[in-house]
């Protein structure tokens, strides 16, 4: 059963989330050859000043 986690910015509309979760879920189901019913897929989101990369928080770009 696998579970994958995406860990991404907030901001996202449910639309994209949800062809997100198709695809990731139809990529997983193809690579490994796991039947999509058994396939989880979490999306977990944070705000733009709890991320930072190359010493800058998202939001401050």
């Amino acid at each position: 059963m696998p579970i994958v986690t995406v860990q991404m910015l907030e901001g996202r509309t449910d639309e994209q989330k949800r062809a997100l979760v198709e695809e990731v879920t139809t990529a997983v189901s193809g690579t490994i050859e796991a039947p999509k019913e058994r396939i989880s897929v979490v999306i977990e989101e944070m705000k733009p000043e709890n991320f930072g990369q190359s010493g800058v928080r998202a939001i401050d770009k």
